[in-house]
Parts: C-alpha cells; structure tokens; sequence
C-alpha cells in the first residue's frame, strides 16, 4: 500500500512540475514575441529622422531604438522627444562629430539633458552627461541613464512618469570664435524593461505628453458639429501607452503557486501516512 501512495505521489508531483514548466516556457516565449521588448544597443536601431528642433515646441518626435542625426551650428540648442513608459529605465546617447581641427580654437564641453512631458528636469544616475573635447578630438559621446519610470507618484515628487521627454543637445563651454562652426549632431534612445519589480499600486489617467491641453482635434465625420473627433497626443509609443501585459511578477506568482502545490501534496502525504499504523494486517 505504501508502495502504491509513493507512486501516486511521485505522478502527482511530476504533473505540477511539468504544468510548471509548460506556464514558464509559454511566458518565455510571450516575451520573446512582445514587440515592446527592447532591442540592444549593439543593434544600432533603425533609421529615424535627419534634423532637430530648436526649442521644446518644435522638438523632432523619435521612437526608442531609432537614430536621429542632424546637422546643426556650434552653439545651437538641438532638442528632440521620445516616449517611455511605466517600467521602462531609458539612457540617452549623443555623438557630436566635431569639426576638422584646424577650424577650431581650443577644447569645447558639450552637455545632454532630459526633461519630461511637464519641462522638469530629470537627474541621470549615471552616465556621462557632461564631456569636455580635447581640440585634436574627432567626436564626443555622452549618455543619460535616467531613473525607472513609474506607473504613479505623488504630485509633489519629481519621479519620471509614463509621457514624452525632452532631449537637450548643446554646447556649455569653448572659445567664442568657435561658435557658428558646423557640426554633426546623432542621438539614440534605448530601455531595459524592469517590470513588477518597479510598479506601484496607481496609475495616471493621463501619460505626461507635450501639448496634452492645446492638441489638434481631428474631425473624423462629414466636418460637421456631430463628427466624432481624435486627439493627436503626439508622440508615443509604436504599440500604445502601458501596452504590454508582461511583468515579471507572473515568474513570481506561477513559481509560487507551483511551490504552494507541492507544498500542499506533499504536506497532505505525510499527515496521511502518520494516521495510520506502519504494519496492516492482511486483508485491511
């Protein structure tokens, strides 16, 4: 009898490990397939647009993984806006090709900034924001690690939240006959995903998006009072605000519920067997 209970025992436990490992392959795979999934930097990213703008109101919209290059004049402020979501850990990259040396008279510093959808400011938490340019230098490379952004916050705080951010590309120091010198100007947005670790429990009604109280409505009937209309928030992300269902607290909660089932068999076994005598009689 007992040999038969160890059997049973070792098929149940074996169908929950592979119910288990079935759940965690298909999550796998579900992400695999998620098209918001972020690409590696080392990809290079996909051909975006070929000028900036010069002020937050005119900033050049670009998607995450897309390069955006421009050409611009030393002492410009070069801006463009991507969108980040709920999860997301975003770092910029900016590459100033400089021009040939001959033409320049002493070392100049360059400086990238991020600001979100309400123009405040974000700290990066590293990277190298600031970069000094020798005058023999070719280029110069900065980069913006910014903060997860979060799904909510209290409106006193300054955390990033899902919307559209600035990027600031200019020129904080170098000689004054140096200004006006043409340069070539390449920046590239990519994210790691962090997932559940990062939510919290709220959400915004709103993402935070450039010019949310002034955008163009678009009648989509005859032009008429009754037509129906379609606000244009700008940019945003390929596949949607908050679109993606994976975190990666569904690890978390099919392991647990794997583990609990165990648990439970397992438990349920051992009490089983306590109850009754270790020897039984022939025919009981």
């Amino acid at each position: 009898m007992r040999t038969v209970r160890r059997n049973r025992l070792g098929r149940v436990c074996a169908g929950i490990l592979i119910a288990g490992a079935t759940l965690f392959a298909s999550a796998g795979a579900a992400v695999a397939d998620d098209p918001s999934a972020s690409a590696s930097p080392a990809d290079g990213g996909d051909a975006g647009p070929t000028e900036a703008g010069t002020t937050f109101r005119t900033a050049t919209p670009v998607q995450q993984e897309q390069t955006a290059t421009a050409g611009a004049s030393t002492g410009d402020y070069l801006y463009w806006v991507f969108p980040a979501d709920a999860g997301q850990r975003p770092t910029v990259h900016a590459k100033v090709t400089l021009p040939e040396n001959a033409t320049r008279h002493g070392a100049s510093t360059w400086q990238v900034d991020v600001y979100d959808g309400l123009r405040r400011r974000q700290a990066c938490m590293y990277g190298h924001q600031t970069r000094k340019a020798a005058p023999d230098a070719n280029t110069v490379e900065l980069s913006c690690v910014l903060r997860t952004v979060r799904a909510w916050s209290e409106p006193w705080a300054n955390d990033p939240l899902p919307g559209s951010y600035y990027v600031r590309l200019t020129v904080v120091d170098l000689a004054e006959e140096d200004l006006g010198l043409p340069v070539r100007a390449e920046t590239r947005v990519t994210s790691v995903d962090k997932g559940g670790a990062h939510d919290v429990d709220g959400t915004l009604s709103e993402p935070l998006v450039p010019g949310a109280s002034s955008v163009a409505r678009v009648s989509s009937g005859d032009g008429g009072e009754g037509g129906s209309a379609k606000v244009s928030l700008g940019s945003e992300p390929e596949d949607g605000w908050a679109s993606g269902w994976w975190t990666d607290r569904w690890l978390w909660t099919v392991g647990g519920g794997v583990l609990a089932s165990l648990a439970a068999v397992f438990g349920y076994n051992l009490t089983r067997g306590r109850g009754r005598p270790s020897h039984v009689p022939p025919g009981y």
